[in-house]
């Protein structure tokens, strides 16, 4: 069989980024089990989407519905650095401040202590060096 190019299937999804989507989702059902629309060839996945969708052998709104559940039904992933995997909702909402061991209890509390306008004022009177 000839070789498929995107050029053959923009004539049936002509927006080439719902091509792509069309091309994955059917090729993820197709790696799932579903039955070919064509023959296979040695083809790998992805390149007997692009066939089928270039011989109309796929009904395009069914291939709509199915990517649009599949994206509705996409849980999100937590990174390690992301505030979502465990601990209660204050954790999640303000991080606690790391503080360098070595320090004595007044110089912690201070640190911890948001900054207050005297010691900003210090800051932007200090002489420049």
């Amino acid at each position: 069989m000839a070789r498929v190019t995107v050029e053959d299937c923009i004539e049936r999804i002509p927006n080439r980024f719902a091509l792509i989507l069309a091309a994955v989702q059917r090729a993820r059902q197709i790696s799932s089990g579903m039955p070919l629309r064509v023959e296979r060839d040695r083809d790998k996945n992805t390149v007997v989407a692009l066939r089928e969708i270039a011989e109309d052998k796929v009904d395009q709104e069914e291939m709509r519905e199915s990517v649009i559940q599949q994206f509705l039904s996409a849980q999100p992933v937590a990174s390690e650095s992301s505030p979502l995997m465990e601990g209660d909702e204050s954790e999640k909402l303000s991080p606690r401040p790391s503080i360098p061991s070595g320090l004595g209890d007044e110089e912690i509390l201070r640190q911890m202590q948001p900054p207050s306008a005297e010691d900003s004022n210090e800051k932007r009177d200090a002489p420049r060096s």
